[in-house]
């Protein structure tokens, strides 16, 4: 008796290789999966604006990068002595504004190049839900703890969501004609409202994406939520809060979102290269000296062997470390 309900997911015709940059913005799911590209060592940027939930601040963050905004005094707000931005995560807060206009732009700057090659873009959409500051009547990214008498919330329209990004997946195909998007939804249950606002927010989202996916510029799709939702299905694959993905769970997502969009050979590139960042990450402590040099120069040998393969990979700090042991 087969108890899980699997489904196929179509490959991708398009694949990601070591040569492809990829940019994940959106919920933290989005972080999860491109913390795998990250072990990895792909070329990858994850969220460089923070964790965004909604589709307006994943549009706002894109805004940001792609329109060349340079952030002023003006576009930042002073609370309790710290210096802010509502379109960004706390990471950027500091008492000196200077310092928080200066993380803002540079990290936009380095986007901006970034996105400039990338080949994919992954939008995950969290949720339906947002927020607005009464100073200005704007959707905010985050709240930064601020009371929550400083804000209205509201549910947003498929139709709204959809007028907005279309307008956003065409201005990305025309500033990076290769770039492919693809949209993804968050399993990742937002309780604030309850289990029925959790489930009214999440089909916003699908009649948007389902709607977004006859734009001209072809956005693609790939099944995060279902997987977990309808494939897993079991709290086994929860975190102890229940409501954010277990380890369990986004490792058996990244095994099917990598079954369709890496090819035989990126998967091989790496799992040689994990083997390594693996290595460096369980330094050796207790073992006899003799073995620490015999695995070292194991690990130098495979190094150099993955930077003949992979000319643009940095594993600098993993060399370093391998090359100390050994005495060079």
């Amino acid at each position: 008796m087969e108890l899980r309900t699997t489904f196929e997911i179509e490959p991708s015709e398009i694949k990601i290789t070591y040569n492809d940059p990829v940019l994940f913005i959106g919920s933290c799911f989005a972080t999860e999966i491109g913390n795998q590209f990250v072990a990895g060592k792909m070329p990858v940027l994850i969220n460089p604006s923070g964790t965004v939930y909604n589709p307006v601040s994943v549009c706002n963050t894109l805004d940001t990068i792609t329109g060349g905004k340079k952030y002023t005094r003006d576009d930042i707000y002073n609370y309790n002595g710290v210096w802010l931005s509502f379109n960004h995560y706390t990471d950027f807060s500091s008492e000196d504004p200077e310092n928080v206009l200066e993380s803002i732009n540079s990290i936009a700057e380095r986007s901006h190049r970034f996105i400039s090659t990338a080949r994919f873009l992954f939008i995950t959409f969290g949720t339906a839900r947002v927020y607005r500051w009464k100073g200005s009547g704007r959707i905010v990214s985050n709240c930064h703890k601020i009371p929550s008498s400083e804000f209205t919330d509201e549910l947003l329209s498929p139709s709204g969501i959809v007028d907005l990004w279309d307008e956003e997946l065409t201005k990305l195909k025309s500033l990076f004609p290769s770039l492919k998007v693809v949209f993804t939804i968050s399993p990742v249950r937002h309780w604030k409202n309850g289990a029925h606002g959790n489930q009214v927010s999440k089909s916003v989202l699908f009649l948007a994406v389902e709607e977004l996916m006859h734009h001209p510029s072809k956005p693609g799709y790939f099944p995060a939520y279902e997987l977990i939702m309808d494939d897993l299905r079991d709290y086994r694959f929860y975190d102890d809060d229940m409501l954010h993905t277990s380890s369990a769970a986004i490792n058996y997502v990244w095994q099917r979102f990598s079954d369709c969009y890496l090819d035989a050979r990126t998967v091989e590139l790496r799992n040689e290269v994990l083997k390594v960042t693996r290595a460096f990450s369980h330094r050796l402590t207790s073992a006899p000296e003799s073995r620490k040099i015999e695995f070292a120069r194991s690990m130098i040998d495979r190094i150099k062997t993955i930077e003949n393969k992979i000319p643009t990979i940095d594993l600098t700090g993993e060399k370093a470390y391998f090359n100390k042991i050994l005495g060079e």
